[in-house]
């Protein structure tokens, strides 16, 4: 028998359905407009701190304050504030060294330098077809005055400093070379990195040494991968010892021929979804593989191992790596300098989340002695056996 309800009572239904929406739409508004209010209250505090500090530091100050490189301390000290040891502020012209580097480019001189016990600044290497080479200068080659200025007198740091420039630009280094100083008058200019090297070693065992990964990167490492596998590799080894990543799409590209077809690595992002940053198409190499990686090895080179691991690609020789598993965005501001920004954690398909724990090799050496490299000998081993074995 059919029921009818009231006239009424279904006026009456509908009014208490809608004061229970009102209610509960007004409890999860007045939720959100108090926490908004909360924000606005600590930034408050926040920016009315920061304006008590200015100015007091503008009624007192003895110096005189450069407002850009105030600014930029207030930037930096904001990020340095996140407590992540990752992100970071970067003036405008730390901004354009940063593009350049990630584009595989430096401009300079193409010089490596640490500072030598008798306080002035040691040359350690000299990148081929760049000012320094160019020029003669020599590794050993001690630098004791930059422009003019002696370096102990300026201090290490702030001569280095002083040698990055505009490409085009001059500069006169004073070099001194078995007790006698020689001034040196070069010309800044852009000089492309070379992040891969190879070689093939005995039993057409392919080496490849990756030392990081930039834009320019891949290029390299195709090139390196069908240099060696047209002259007859039956294995390779990839040394990532050191290496402390870069760019993840460049990292893509170097693990696309040796993988399977498919997703391989995702990022979660703070919002919990997830994205794809390394997918590899139908091709695949089928060779033996060997990684060779040590406690400086991070981020994506840190991907780079336990992707052909997870995989079943490559086995790992070494020491358990760095353990850095999140993934920076760097941001372009108003004022033309940038924010890195950690923005998410990354892992393979297979495996968890690696931050913080670092990858685990599949053999286990430690280099004891400079004079012996007890890792490299123990991934020739390995990929001999591989060989042997198929």
């Amino acid at each position: 028998m059919n029921k009818k309800i009231s006239l009424g009572l279904a006026l009456s239904l509908v009014a208490i359905a809608s004061a229970v929406t009102f209610i509960l739409t007004s409890f999860f508004t007045l939720q959100s407009f108090n926490k908004k209010i909360v924000d606005v209250n600590e930034k408050a505090k926040k920016y009315s701190a920061l304006q008590s500090l200015d100015a007091y530091v503008r009624d007192n100050y003895y110096g005189e304050i450069n407002e850009t490189e105030l600014n930029d301390g207030i930037l930096k000290g904001y990020a340095s504030g996140l407590g992540d040891k990752y992100s970071r502020y970067l003036s405008r012209d730390e901004y354009i060294e940063e593009l350049n580097s990630s584009q595989g480019n430096q401009v300079g001189l193409g010089l490596s330098l640490v500072e030598d016990e008798s306080g002035y600044i040691r040359i350690t290497d000299v990148l081929p077809d760049s000012p320094a080479s160019d020029a003669e200068i020599l590794p050993d080659d001690i630098i004791i005055a930059v422009n003019g200025e002696d370096v102990i007198t300026e201090g290490f740091e702030d001569s280095c400093n002083s040698m990055s420039g505009v490409d085009g630009t001059e500069i006169v280094l004073t070099v001194r070379r078995d007790g006698v100083d020689t001034d040196f008058r070069l010309v800044r200019r852009t000089i492309e990195l070379v992040s891969v090297n190879s070689e093939m070693l005995s039993n057409y065992i392919g080496y490849v040494q990756i030392t990081s990964f930039k834009e320019n990167t891949p290029e390299q490492f195709i090139e390196a991968l069908e240099k060696l596998t047209s002259n007859g590799a039956r294995a390779l080894i990839f040394d990532l010892r050191d290496n402390g990543g870069g760019n993840v799409d460049a990292l893509e590209e170097c693990l696309d021929p040796l993988l399977p077809e498919g997703v391989i690595a995702t990022a979660e992002y703070k919002d919990g979804h997830s994205e794809t940053i390394v997918h590899s198409d139908e091709s695949e190499l089928d060779l033996p593989m060997v990684v060779i990686q040590n406690e400086n090895t991070a981020s994506a080179a840190e991907l780079f191992s336990l992707s052909l691991k997870d995989f079943g690609k490559a086995e790992i020789v070494g020491m358990q790596s760095f353990g850095k598993g999140v993934m920076q965005k760097v941001a372009e501001l108003d004022n033309n300098g940038a924010v890195v920004l950690t923005v998410a954690s990354c892992k393979t398909t297979v495996s968890d989340f690696y931050n913080g724990i670092g990858v685990t090799p599949d053999h286990i050496i430690k280099n004891e002695s400079d004079s012996y490299d007890a890792q490299k000998n123990k991934a020739i081993e390995v990929a001999a056996i591989c060989i042997s074995e198929n």
